[in-house]
């Protein structure tokens, strides 16, 4: 016993001292930086960040939001950490082309241990690049210098933004482990901001100070700020898993929306609004509301025979697939940006809303009960149901009420069954959009279960062969690859079959299905092994 406790004391040593030769307590590089190569909380990490600190503050000149940054990481395994090596900085900028965030004052470097001697290597300014990454956004980009197994790197950088009202979150948690991560927040008095943590782990500490007079306006104006520091220690690496939606629904970040803003003659602008508010501006909003109100153009597109259909969910069915079959998803969301269906009705291609939109419209000129749903894909992350934020919902479904049941439609996707969505859109919740009465939030959920079912009958031949028949089932989204494999090309799902069994040989091939559309994919192999060594 006395020799089990010596032992769990001197590994609880070893462990302790390992993370204590980090210095955690600021950029500087020391010796125990670069020569502890491991991390005992987590023994397979290809690197480490040792120290990060952020600094957020309103400019008092400028009165832009200015972010400073700095970060020390330890590299442990060049080769799996070279995506820590390229420090990739997303910057955006509006519409207008005049406001945009900058950086500056970018430093980086990498430091080596060389027989006991410290080696330094700057970044030059030459390797800094810069490129435009979509219409909102550029992304600048470096790659630190000299990386090797041991390496230490450091880098700092100041954002400039006018964009006072996407106050800079701050992720403490990333996909290595962290030691040490400090977030200093200075916010004027004037500004009212909505501040959530989000994920699982627990800040350790969390401190606010008062600073005088830290903003002066041209009239005499005079704020004072709130000044937050908040730490986090031994942080554990985020691993993504299958089937988990966005990581930003579980990373561990503090996060910023501005609610209200007083402005310097005394008049207060709220930016964050009731949902009430936010139903009246959707309402006239011309990429949703608008779009949802134009019913009339819709009446011409359907095929009348089919509007003679005596039961409600066959002619609900027909014309799901009408809209599901005539016009094609240019695999893009936008759900704020240049909806048109009247573009869509034109071109018969267009984002996922504009088809979904005219869906809702057909069915609404046909009498049937319908109410769009805005949601966020499990891709975007989380909406958060605190207060409204609209710039988080970035997809949209229909709900329809046929005969009292209700159903949730997206025609995008030509292999989907009436009453099943996508498989990103199952992300907990969205909000039912109901301009008359209000909208709600509601659970959005599979309402079919997805199965797979594999029945195998094999006989044993007199020449050690095999001959027999597999007989498979698929429901609901295991149903989709496989249709989407066969339907689009029958011969290279045969093919494909073949080289990944190669010991077997397709007598025939059936599938049993209703078309792409159905809910379930069912198949049967008669098939023959000859070359059986028992």
């Amino acid at each position: 016993m006395k020799r089990i406790l010596i032992l769990l004391i001197l590994f609880s040593f070893v462990k302790m001292n390992a993370q204590s030769n980090f210095d955690t307590t600021s950029l500087k590089v020391t010796k125990g930086d670069l020569e502890t190569n491991t991390y005992p909380q987590d023994s397979i990490a290809n690197a480490l960040v040792i120290y990060e600190e952020g600094n957020s503050f309103i400019h008092k000149k400028t009165f832009k939001l200015i972010t400073e940054i700095k970060r020390k990481i330890k590299i442990f395994n060049k080769d799996n950490a070279s995506d820590r090596a390229t420090i990739e900085v997303f910057l955006y900028k509006s519409d207008q082309k005049s406001r945009k965030e900058k950086i500056k004052n970018i430093e980086a470097t990498t430091y080596n241990l060389v027989n006991n001697k410290v080696i330094k290597t700057k970044l030059n300014t030459s390797e800094i690049f810069e490129e435009e990454y979509n219409k909102n956004n550029t992304i600048v980009k470096f790659t630190m210098p000299n990386i090797k197994d041991g390496s230490v790197i450091t880098y700092s950088y100041t954002l400039e933004s006018p964009f006072i009202y996407k106050y800079h979150d701050w992720e403490f948690q990333s996909d290595i482990p962290t030691i040490f991560s400090k977030y200093k927040a200075s916010i004027p008095g004037n500004y009212n901001y909505n501040i959530r943590l989000v994920g699982f782990l627990k800040l350790s500490e969390e401190k606010t100070e008062r600073e005088r007079e830290c903003l002066l306006a041209f009239n005499g104006f005079i704020a004072d700020c709130a000044v937050t520091t908040y730490t986090m220690r031994d942080i554990p690496a985020y691993i993504e898993e299958d089937y988990v939606t966005s990581k930003y629904n579980y990373l561990s970040m503090i996060s910023y929306e501005l609610k209200t803003y007083t402005d310097f003659e005394g008049k207060k602008h709220h930016y964050t609004k009731t949902w009430k508010t936010a139903d009246k501006e959707l309402k006239l909003n011309t990429n949703i509301g608008k779009q949802l109100g134009k019913v009339s153009i819709t009446k011409d597109l359907f095929n009348s025979s089919y509007l003679s259909e005596a039961n409600p969910l066959e002619k609900a069915k027909a014309i799901y697939q009408y809209v599901q079959n005539t016009y094609n998803w240019n695999n893009e969301h936008k759900l704020f940006k240049d909806v048109s269906i009247k573009n869509l009705i034109k071109n018969k291609s267009g984002k996922a809303s504009e088809i979904n939109i005219l869906l809702h419209n057909i069915l609404k000129t046909n009498d049937f009960k319908v109410k769009p749903i805005l949601l966020s894909t499990r891709k975007n992350g989380f909406v958060t149901k605190l207060y409204p934020v609209i710039s988080d919902f970035n997809y949209l479904i229909v709900e329809a009420n046929i005969d009292g049941k209700l159903y949730f439609l997206d025609a995008t996707d030509k292999y989907l069954s009436f009453g099943e969505i996508p498989f990103k859109c199952l992300n907990g919740y969205g909000r039912l959009l109901d301009f008359k009465n209000g909208s709600q939030w509601i659970d959005i959920k599979a309402t079919k279960y997805s199965t797979i079912q594999h029945q195998i009958k094999l006989d044993l031949s007199d020449k050690g062969g095999l001959h027999g028949y597999i007989n498979s089932r698929y429901v609901g989204y295991h149903a989709l690859p496989k249709k989407k494999a066969y339907y689009s090309n029958s011969s290279k799902y045969l093919e494909d079959f073949e080289n990944e069994h190669e010991s077997l040989s397709i007598i025939e091939h059936t599938v049993k299905s209703n078309g792409k559309a159905d809910v379930k994919f069912q198949e049967s192999f008669e098939i023959e092994v000859n070359d059986l060594n028992i």
